[in-house]
């Protein structure tokens, strides 16, 4: 098994590529908490992402017959762009297969950083499968994205300087998608320190670690569906799931909304850009997915920021929506002269902004007499949004909310 010794041998490698990334304090997050929270920032990492350590590692230790033949990897686009980098500064040949629903934005940038990319298959175990063919034809060595313990000696350079940087930390928080990140992690910590306490968090779309430890051995999903692309595996490895079982405390689930919801807090409240991976530790945090003392020093690891801007006027949106800071309504009107003005005039009496009207009369599911309206509103919240509502209702509109 994975031990402190691996780690701590896998720092040199990792300090020729990886930075020694800040511990942010945040003071918004600890008010809000009643804690003291202390963000881990790797998504300032090479990269954007925690992925190059291990990456860095693992090649460092390959032979010169491997250095000659090259590397082959599967991933979803963090690991691909450490891979990529390590082995473009290594002078060593890389090629990563990537799923066909890959960000674009982490395809080029792995393919900015010296890697020859193959989109293939809907998923990262997917990629994985056509990964091992080009192993086997070209006889590159393959880098595992997680289970490999190269890989999570690595990562767990993490936890080292989390411990260097701030010996009284309490908790580490950490996302889990295969395990490299938190094995690594949880290994050093507990190395070091052995009474912090190591928690884990899962996108609920992704999470196989619950019923893994309930059974004993790896159990995987028959598909992942989240928002957290980077950590949409369909189980944890082989190598990582004793180090989770034997040195995480704790592992929990948070849902795409709470995902959305943190990820939004840390772009507005702490000025960080985030992927929907680095936000699950702050979103076990914030929803009290597990339990904490108050005045606690917490560190959630922001494992990475590499997120598709698609994706996160997505996320933005979806997160407006759970705060009450977006809604979208329909109603119907008499359509008449002056009827919309009198509609607009009690959400101009409530306060409420107006992004868009879409005014509709050719809908076959309203009255001639009558037209379809539906508004895209900014609101203050959900008891501005409750108000709204009753203020419509009560002056006679039948409303729907949409969103």
């Amino acid at each position: 098994m994975l031990e402190l010794e691996d780690v701590r041998e896998a720092e040199a490698a990792v300090r020729e590529v990886a930075r020694h990334t800040p511990l942010d304090h945040s003071y918004t997050f600890s008010s809000m908490t009643g804690t003291e929270v202390h963000l881990k920032l790797e998504n300032a990492q090479r990269t954007g992402s925690f992925k190059v350590r291990g990456a860095a590692n693992r090649i460092t230790r390959l032979t010169d017959a491997e250095r000659e033949a090259g590397v082959v990897t599967a991933s979803a686009g963090n690991h691909a762009q450490g891979v990529a980098l390590a082995a473009t500064r290594a002078g060593v040949d890389a090629t990563v297969v990537m799923p066909e629903t890959a960000p674009i934005s982490k395809v080029k940038a792995t393919r900015s950083y010296g890697a020859t990319v193959e989109l293939h298959g809907v998923d990262y175990d997917e990629a994985a499968e056509r990964a091992h063919d080009i192993e086997a034809a070209e006889g590159r060595t393959y880098v595992h994205a997680f289970d490999d313990e190269a890989v999570m000696a690595g990562q767990g350079t993490i936890g080292v300087e989390i411990l260097a940087d701030l010996p009284e930390v309490d908790t580490v928080v950490v996302p889990i998608g295969g395990g490299g990140l938190i094995s690594g992690v949880a290994t050093a910590v507990k190395g070091i320190a052995p009474n912090v306490t190591v928690v884990g968090v899962q996108a609920e779309g992704a999470s196989s670690v619950a019923d893994s430890l309930r059974k004993g051995s790896v159990q995987k999903l028959e598909h992942v569906d989240t928002i957290a692309d980077g950590i949409a595996v369909r189980g944890v490895g082989q190598h990582t799931f004793p180090v989770i079982r034997e040195r995480v405390d704790e592992v929990v689930t948070v849902s795409d909304a709470e995902i959305a919801n943190a990820l939004v807090l840390l772009l507005e409240r702490g000025k960080t850009l985030v992927e929907g991976a680095g936000a699950v530790p702050l979103a076990a945090l914030l929803t009290g997915k597990y339990v904490y003392e108050e005045g606690e020093t917490i560190v959630p690891v922001l494992s990475g920021g590499n997120i598709d801007l698609n994706l996160l006027t997505t996320v933005v949106m979806r997160g407006l929506v759970d705060q009450g800071r977006y809604v979208k309504l329909r109603t119907v009107l008499k359509d008449r002269p002056g009827a919309l003005d009198t509609l607009l005039d009690v959400l101009t009496d409530e306060r409420a902004n107006i992004y868009a009207i879409q005014h509709d009369r050719t809908n076959r599911d309203v009255a001639l007499s009558d037209a379809e309206v539906e508004l895209d509103l900014e609101t203050r919240g959900e008891e501005h949004v409750e108000g709204l509502l009753e203020r419509l209702r009560a002056e006679g509109y039948e409303v729907e909310l949409l969103v």
